[in-house]
């Protein structure tokens, strides 16, 4: 079994790590998972190489997914809503099926925390990792799901795009128009890797609210010490939904659903020395 995540850069990849240890769990052998720098102008050519040679499937990560999605020879639902895809599963027929799975492991690291039935959720960004947890989110039946975004406009065609696709009440704003307190507070936009605050009301955060950052990193990210600052008791970066969405694309290869639990404790003890 030969699995790889293809991206451009991708030596800082920890994907392999991760699907590594996820094998180990099962004595899956032989299974060999690796970084394949496709070039920036040959995705495509790619991923078909590697399937000729009898790979499995693929992880996708920047800048491929969206080309990943036109590529894709049929896409799941969720897949569609995301507009695009960060796993490729090789049929037996050497066709490829396009799925997403960050919001599946967003939604399995949330839910390690807290249940998000009839919770009030605000998701900050517009972009396609908002794009790909919205629908997933709406599946735990919160009470709203709010989309805010520096435009508005930008989180309103993504509400208006997904919105007849579930019964939960999707709203969108800018950062400026956000009104009332939320349960559960999700950064999707990329601020955090810039060391950049959001300008957030005061009182965003409710009562015992949970604060999550998409990114993650070795120390606190600006979205986090914001919660903290808050006086946001439960924050949680974006490692978690790393390795969940690992433990999604695992089990769509291999039919084995991992234990995430270790393999976070190690991924997290790797950050820390």
């Amino acid at each position: 079994m030969r699995y790889v995540v293809i991206g451009n850069p991708i030596a800082h990849s920890k994907s392999p790590q991760i699907h590594t240890a996820f094998a180990a769990q099962f004595a899956l052998a032989p299974f060999s998972y690796e970084r394949l720098l496709a070039p920036l102008e040959d995705f495509d050519g790619t991923v078909r190489s590697f399937v000729a040679a009898g790979g499995g499937g693929c992880n996708v990560t920047v800048p491929f997914k969206e080309a990943a999605y036109e590529l894709a020879s049929e896409l799941t639902e969720r897949a569609a809503a995301a507009g695009a895809v960060n796993t490729l599963v090789v049929r037996k027929d050497g066709s490829l099926l396009g799925d997403n799975t960050d919001g599946a492991g967003l939604v399995a690291d949330l839910l390690r925390h807290r249940s998000l039935t009839g919770l009030r959720i605000l998701v900050l960004g517009a972009g396609g990792a908002a794009r790909g947890v919205l629908l997933p989110l709406a599946t735990e039946q919160p009470a709203s799901i709010t989309l805010a975004n520096r435009t508005a406009s930008k989180a309103l065609l993504l509400v208006d795009a997904l919105s007849a696709k579930t019964s939960v009440p999707l709203q969108a704003c800018g950062f400026a128009e956000i009104a009332g307190s939320f349960d559960v507070v999700i950064n999707a936009t990329s601020a955090s890797l810039g060391g950049e605050r959001i300008p957030l009301p005061p009182n965003v955060f409710a009562a015992n609210a949970l604060a999550y950052d998409m990114m993650y990193g070795k120390g606190e990210t600006p979205f986090l010490a914001q919660a903290r600052e808050a006086g946001v008791p439960l924050r949680v970066d974006g490692l978690g939904m790393l390795v969940g969405q690992a433990a999604e694309a695992f089990r769509l290869w291999t039919g084995h659903q991992p234990d995430v639990a270790p393999v976070l404790a190690e991924m997290r003890a790797g950050l820390a020395a």
